[in-house]
Formats: C-alpha cells, structure tokens, sequence
C-alpha cells in the first residue's frame, strides 16, 4: 500500500476543479497550482492550499515541471494528479515524481513513454491480439521510402505525427502528389507541438467511426473495462460531442473491444486508468489507434452510465488498492452524452475568443451534470485551451438524453465573449446525429468551417426591441415627463447592421417602433442583478443582460443571445416637445442625487444617477429652469416611472 495524505493537482480549469472535489470527499488535503492569469479562478479557491507558480505562458507555469515540484515540497504534498494535458502524458514528468518520492496518480514512466509514442506503440501491440490499422511505422526521414509505402497500403493515406494527439499533426493525403507537402507540413507542426517530427502513415479508414474503451488495471494486475465512448463528432480531429453507449454497438463487438483494449494494456504492464482508441469502419471492423495514458475530458459520459468516480478510483489504485469491481460486475445503464462549450466564433471558423465572462449561468435539472471551472468575472485568456466547461446529460435512453441535453444547452447563457452553444443545439439537432449515424467527417462535410465569417443570424423583434429600452436608459432617454407620451429616438447597432428604433412609455408599458413601422409592447416584471423578467407582446420571458467597460449591451435567453450597441440617440424631437420633469426609466437604486431645490440648472446637465443591473445611468436635464421638487434620495430604491425631479422650464423668448 502506498500512504499519502496531500495531493496536489497539476492543472486548472474543470479538470482540476473535478478532482479536488472527490479528493476532498475522500479525506485528502488539496493542493491547487495556478500561473498569474489563473489568480482568481475557482480551482484556487477550492483547494485547501493554493500556490502561484508562474507567468501566464505555459512554459513558465504548467508545464514547467521544476515549479511544480517545488510546490510541491512546500506544501507537503506527497502525491501529484496531472488531470489531462499540459504534463499529463510526460514520462519526464511522471520519472521526477517517482525520484522525489512523490506518488504520481497515473502510469509509471516507462507506460506512458512506450504508449506516447503512436510508432512505438503499434509495434508493441503487434501479435497482441490488437487489430492494427494498415501502416508504415518505421523511419519518416526517407521521402523515396514514405512514397513507395503509401503507394502500398493505398490512398487515401494518414500522415500522423508519432507523438503526441489532439488532432495535432495529422494530414489526410489523397493523392500522391501531394503526398510530400503534407508530410513537411505535418512534420513540423509535430515539432512544434511536440518536440518531435517523427511521423508514421496509416491507411485512411473512410466514414469510421472513432470509438474508445475506458480501461483500469491495479497494482496486482487486475484489467478490466468500463464500456465505450462514440467520439465520431468531431471537427479538425478533436472531439465535439462523445457519448456512452455507442449508438451502433452490441454487445458482442463490445465485448471483442473491451477484451483488446486489455490486451493492450497488459503488453505494457499498464497501471491506471486509461483508454484505448480504435476506429470502426462501416464493415463493423475495428483497428487500433492509440492508448491515451490518462483520464479522458469525457471520462463524465463513463460514469454517468456505470455510476462510478473514475477519479476516485485512480486515486484507490495509486493508494494500492485493489479494483473495487470485476468485469462482469460492470454494467452500462442508460445512455450519457456529453458536449464541450468552447469561446470561440464559429461562424469565423471557430477562433478563440477573448474577454471578460460577465454572466454565466449554469443549466440545471434532472440528469444534467456540469463541469465548469470558470465564474462570472473571469477573464478567459489566450494563453490556454479555449474550452470553458462541459454539460453532460444523462436519460434511461439516447432519445431521453438528447431531450435534456438540447434543454440544458439551451439553459446555457454566458455573455461577453461568444460561444459555440449555437453550434451545439445544430449538431444536436442534425437528423443524422440523432439518428447516431454520424462518422468522424461529419461535421467537415456537413458544418463546413470557413475562414471568413458566414451571414450572421440577427436577434429577433423582441430582442431588438429591449436593447433599444434598455440602452436608451442608461444615459436618461430624453423626453421623460409626469404626463402624456412622448418617444424618442435611438439608434442600435448589432451583426455591423444599424437600425433607428422610437421608443415610448406610458405608465409601466413600453411601445417600441421598429425602422419598418412595427410595434413591440413591453413590461418590465422584474430586475434582480443581471436577470430580467419581461412581458413582451403578452409573453413572459427570463433574459440575462450586462454591460461591459465600453457600454455594449449582452443580452441572453434560452433561445437567442447578441451584443448590441447604441450608436446615436438623434435629435428629431423638437425641444418644446420635451417634458422637463424626469421620471425614473427604470427599477433600480438612487446612487446619487445632484440637485436640491431651487437650483438653477442648465438642459443637458447631470440631475440623478440611478444604478440597476450594476448598470449607472446618468440621467440629464431636458430643459433650463428651476428645480422645483426632488422626490428622491441617495440609496433609496425606486420603481419604473416614478417621478424623481421637477423642473420649472424657463420661460422662452
């Protein structure tokens, strides 16, 4: 048995987040590392010890493995959990835990060394009852060589770089002539990303699907296996979407993977928990692929449908014990399917967003689990992998969990950087998906990235309508008065389209006209911080709005969400047409009154700033004359409409 009390976890974000919480319920103390950037994010809160570890870049922080061995002394900790990538498959890494006495929470060294290597590791699965892909593994210096074995096992080929994953370094080659650029290309997009240029050509399995087989094996030698995961949706072979069970398998395929997926890794020594990828062609035929030496990003899928803590077991296997299970007490229940919510613009071909989370609000609800490691206020920066959290659902069947993971998504609101939430609910919704027919090109051949932005999709009426409400308030929309109705103008710019709304009040009710002569009628309910509650044309609806530093408005429902700006207010008002007493446009708290009575005060100057939805909105004088009552005071909270100061216009001419 191998004792340790502390772990300290090499990592950030959901990953790092997720094992600390079993840890903590498993009685261990936590030790959470984060560079400069990650200062405020929920890993460091959680851990019962926390130590800055570096600059923002990677280099000088999470992968920096002198500084993470330090802090690891510091602390006391005597155990180290790598999550999934940055470190998580070095050997180097996992050999100086082992020297500095430190129990590494995966496979030892020589495991994840002989499995990191694609070259290498198909060798050692040869004669190990593991299907192999057609290929040539050996030597890639030799271009005569590359040539002559591609012409043998056949286009199209896979150029792939030996090391490493993450759909980095691989090329699909179709014709021969253009065989040796993609290699080059390959070739050094592999040294970059993995210190390495070596590559290896396997045969293209057309229309496969990508299927993978959760292992675990303890210190005595016990193998066994979880079930699989379908992770055929995927774009620039990184995984999208990743499901358990997969929708074509039975159990009789299940069982030859299963017993393979051991098979390779007891011709390792293989301690841990892991996964075995294989491709599946149409003939239902199945060829390895790779061993990933660690916990999966879709390792929830697992155990939502075998109700297991695969974390929890890794860290019983580290501690010596014995696996809890044998296989045939593993069973698969239900179905899970899991999607990773990215900031990144996918109408522009998925690129990485940046900024500020002004508001995020989590889905929840029956079989919906969430792993997050992000909170309202962070900034995401363009230091680390884009991905911001992961919604799983779980139901009885597939039909069932796509119900509510199509409803959790649609829960789903974050605002001040884009998402690909939009993306998801199509891919979930695309009959083929659905259908669980999709192969690993489907979203290539169906969802064609682009590298120049698509046509964009605009916000409804009833979206434009509140913007141009809610941005008109936020500098005091002209014309307020104690009577009558008066509109007034504004102009909102949304999508690079810019469109001139009126917007009225009367009592609670706005009326807003739209630049084609229609009206939107509109009661605001409710303003509790970020959420409102609206009536729009008789219908209720929750939104989530927040502005940023520049006065951009987000705004977020469960089924739309955009980023509005206000342009101009025009001045097509005649002045005497402005009512010279100021009403409250809208709910909130006086933050600052700056008049008394009998004041003389000029049009245009600053009367009262009223805060809501941590928004100020300065509210002006329409006219020059007298202040004649001021109905309000610092602090206090006012509704819609009420009156806050009366002004006794000068006279004219």
């Amino acid at each position: 048995m191998t004792n340790f009390n502390t772990l300290l976890i090499a990592n950030r974000g959901e990953i790092a987040v997720r094992i600390i919480k079993t840890a903590k319920e498993m009685g261990y103390e936590t030790v959470a590392i984060y560079s400069e950037a990650d200062s405020d994010s929920p890993h460091v809160a959680l851990a019962d010890q926390a130590v800055c570890i570096g600059a923002a870049a990677v280099d000088q922080s999470y992968l920096n493995i002198d500084k993470i061995l330090f802090a690891a002394e510091r602390t006391g900790a005597d155990a180290i959990h790598p999550g999934y990538g940055f470190l998580s498959e070095s050997a180097e890494f996992a050999e100086r835990c082992e020297v500095a006495g430190l129990c590494f929470i995966g496979p030892d060294s020589n495991a994840i060394s002989l499995m990191g290597n694609k070259t290498i590791a198909r060798q050692k699965m040869s004669g190990k009852a593991v299907p192999l892909v057609p290929g040539y593994d050996g030597p890639s210096g030799d271009e005569a060589v590359l040539q002559r074995e591609a012409e043998r096992i056949g286009y199209p080929v896979m150029v792939k770089a030996a090391a490493g994953g993450g759909g980095r370094g691989i090329r699909i080659v179709r014709e021969p002539q253009k065989l040796l650029s993609e290699v080059a290309s390959a070739s050094a997009e592999a040294l970059s990303s993995f210190g390495s240029s070596e590559l290896l050509l396997e045969k293209c399995v057309e229309q496969a699907r990508h299927i993978e087989i959760q292992i675990f094996a303890d210190q005595a030698g016990n193998t066994l296996y979880l079930g699989e995961r379908d992770c055929s949706m995927q774009r620039r072979n990184q995984k999208v979407i990743e499901e358990s069970p997969a929708p074509m398998m039975d159990e009789a395929l299940r069982k030859k993977m299963g017993e393979a997926a051991v098979a390779a890794a007891k011709a390792v020594n293989y301690v841990g928990a892991g996964t075995v990828e294989f491709l599946v062609s149409q003939e239902r035929e199945f060829y390895f692929l790779e061993m990933n030496t660690r916990l999966q990003v879709e390792h929830p899928v697992t155990e939502m449908v075998t109700g297991l803590d695969l974390v929890e077991w890794q860290l019983r296997v580290a501690a010596g014990e014995p696996l809890p299970l044998k296989q045939d007490e593993i069973k698969l229940r239900g179905h899970a399917i899991e999607v990773r919510l990215y900031a990144e613009d996918c109408e522009a071909g998925f690129v990485p967003q940046t900024g500020k989370i002004l508001e995020w609000n989590r889905p929840e609800g029956e079989g919906i689990r969430v792993d997050e490691g992000i909170i309202k206020g962070q900034e995401i920066s363009p230091y680390y992998d884009s991905m911001l959290a992961k919604l799983i659902a779980y139901g009885s069947t597939r039909d069932e969990a796509l119900q509510r993971l199509r409803r959790a998504l649609k829960g789903t609101v974050l605002l001040g950087l884009e998402t690909n939430r939009e993306f998801l609910l199509k891919l979930i919704e695309d009959p083929v998906f659905k259908a669980g027919n999709a192969t690993t090109r489907y979203i290539e051949e169906q969802f064609l990235p682009t590298q120049e932005r698509g046509e964009a999709q605009l916000p409804s009426e009833s979206l434009w309508a509140l913007a141009a409400i809610l941005l008109s308030r936020t500098i005091g929309a002209r014309g307020w008065r104690s009577t009558g109705v008066l509109s007034w103008p504004v102009r909102l710019d949304c999508e690079a389209l810019s469109r001139d709304f009126s917007v009225s009040l009367q009592g609670q009710i706005y009326r807003v006209e739209n630049d084609r002569s229609e009206t939107v009628q509109i009661i605001i309910l409710e303003e509790k911080g970020s959420q409102l509650s609206v009536l729009i044309d008789e219908i209720q609806l929750q939104l989530f709005v927040a502005q940023d530093e520049s006065q951009r408005l987000y705004m977020g429902s469960r089924s739309e969400t955009a980023l509005f700006e206000k342009l101009s207010f025009s001045e097509k008002k005649a002045d005497e047409e402005m009512g010279a007493n100021l009403l409250a446009p809208m709910s909130g708290r006086i933050a600052e009154v700056k008049v008394e009575v009998g004041r003389q005060v000029k049009k245009g100057e600053l009367l009262v700033v009223l805060e809501s939805m941590k928004m100020f909105q300065e509210l002006t004088a329409q006219e020059s004359g007298a202040v004649s009552a001021v109905y309000v005071e610092q602090d206090s909270q006012v509704e819609v409409g009420a009156a806050l100061i009366d002004i006794t216009a000068e006279e004219k001419g």
